[in-house]
């Protein structure tokens, strides 16, 4: 009987490694089409050099996907291994997806090469290039299609994965989709190409109007795929500045990072039953808000202290607010130049974030909702002690563990916010740099504050060693911290 139990452990061992490998060996394949693409724009281009370095990293990574791959097909495996999956499939990709950089950008460091992908896949957006209007077609285009893929990818583990994993109260967006299990998987296929065609469709419809609005075709293609991933970055030193003169393109990248930062399920019971569902939703009113709110805040400040007229004042208020809490990073101008308000607004701003289920990072608006829901429970019961409080979001009942899992990534978040800015400290970053710098990689907004890694900064400026943590920041952010943390507790690996 014991020889049978352990005959069946391993056997379940194998098939679990059997399905891990053949996910990243798919992941592999789908990074190798992407190359192959980027490949084919340097061959547009005519940068020779770019095509054969994108079509050797192309045949590795096809050729590591298809050994990968070709393993016996597992249709089910443990929801506990989807912690090790997906952390492993996102530093794999980032891993793979330095090569091309460091091929054909022979002078940046393998350090400097991992910090550009993680930031792309993670849709962060910080960067240590400069001179980026000179750099080859084919490097943009792949820094662009990278985020383009993280989006999506974001999008996916949002409403398939950590709600399933219950990962700080992600539990309240539970779909068919959040089950891994042979019966939901019709059912999820049809969300996610529901999903994938309504990211298709915001961005071909950003990539048409910044066409249209006076981009040139290769500007629109790159700027539409990273505006839709909220990922920020761009063809330019000076950002979306660079368009300045141009003031519809600014105000249509606002609109499409908005949509962007909104919960895609929504769109999808928008066009199929519900018209209203927008509209109606708790979590998209308060984003909305606020976004209002600080605008208006900071077009008024702007025009009484700083004598700013009105149009362009709330131009670019409205763009560098909704950059920063859709976590796009992209700026028209820079924006710590305002003033002591302006610097605090958009420092809260970097904690906020956009909507759950959206390509957007940071906190995430409904945490904070529920967060407020606890705290009028707790006055409510300092008053009435043995009073029955009924919580409910949106047409949801709220329970004290989903109140407690939201209060313990909280906390986590920030602690992780603060270890990092402490670590930061340690290579002679000034107070702005480190702790901006580490809230922008866990919220995964791109740029900080300060002169360094400001608006009109870059991440080149700093030493190695802060890059290489910011990177482990970023990561930690994209994928809500405990799914990674939990790896480095020894009862995760006790089988």
């Amino acid at each position: 009987m014991q020889s049978f139990t352990q005959d069946l452990l391993r056997t379940a061992k194998f098939s679990t490694l059997n399905a891990y490998f053949r996910i990243l060996g798919y992941l592999l394949l789908v990074l190798s089409v992407a190359m192959l693409i980027a490949a084919g724009v340097s061959y547009r281009f005519v940068e020779k050099s770019a095509w054969d370095f994108f079509i050797d990293s192309m045949a590795i990574a096809l050729i590591a996907g298809f050994l990968l791959f070709n393993t016996d097909e597992i249709s089910q495996f443990s929801k506990r291994y989807l912690f090790l999956i997906t952390t492993s499939s996102w530093l794999i990709i980032c891993l793979f997806s330095a090569i091309p950089l460091k091929q054909i950008l022979p002078n940046l460091s393998w350090t400097d090469a991992w910090f550009e992908t993680v930031s792309a896949v993670t849709t962060t957006g910080s960067t240590v290039l400069s001179g980026l209007s000179d750099l080859p077609k084919g490097i943009l285009f792949w820094r662009a299609i990278l985020q383009w893929i993280g989006g999506i990818g974001i999008i996916v583990m949002a409403i398939a994965i950590l709600p399933a994993l219950k990962i700080g109260g992600m539990k309240l967006f539970q779909t068919e989709s959040s089950d891994i299990s042979d019966k939901a998987m019709p059912r999820s296929n049809r969300v996610s190409l529901a999903i994938l065609i309504v990211y298709l469709t915001l961005t071909g419809l950003a990539v048409s109007s910044y066409y249209v609005a006076g981009m040139n075709g290769f500007d629109a293609v790159t700027h539409g795929m990273t505006t839709a991933a909220t990922g920020g970055f761009s063809n330019y030193d000076s950002s979306f500045g660079y368009f300045n003169d141009k003031p519809a393109l600014i105000w249509l990248s606002s609109l499409w990072m908005i949509l962007a930062a909104l919960p895609f399920l929504l769109f999808v019971r928008m066009f199929r039953e519900d018209k209203s569902a927008l509209v109606l939703d708790s979590q998209v009113r308060a984003f909305l808000f606020i976004v209002i709110a600080a605008s208006l805040l900071l077009t008024i400040y702007q025009v009484e202290q700083n004598h700013r007229d009105w149009f362009s004042a709330l131009t670019h208020s409205v763009f560098n607010v909704v950059s920063v809490i859709t976590t796009c990073g992209y700026a028209s101008e820079d924006y710590s130049l305002w003033g002591s308000v302006a610097l605090i607004v958009f420092f809260y701003l970097t904690f906020s974030g956009g909507c759950s289920g959206s390509t957007s990072g940071g906190l995430k608006i409904f945490r904070t909702q529920l967060a407020w829901l606890l705290l009028k429970k707790q006055l409510t019961l300092l008053m009435h002690p043995n009073a029955m409080v009924t919580q409910k979001y949106g047409n949801k009942k709220v329970n004290d563990e989903l109140l407690g899992a939201v209060l313990a990534f909280c906390f986590i978040y920030f602690a992780s916010i603060a270890v990092l800015a402490l670590i930061l400290s340690f290579y002679n970053l000034d107070l702005v740099t480190s702790l901006t710098g580490a809230a922008t990689a866990v919220s995964n907004v791109g740029p900080g504050l300060g002169e360094l890694i400001g608006p009109a900064g870059n991440f080149s400026v700093l030493p190695d060693g802060a890059k290489f943590w910011l990177t482990i920041g970023m990561i930690l952010g994209r994928l809500e911290v405990l799914t990674v943390l939990i790896l480095f507790t020894p009862k995760y690996w006790q089988y």
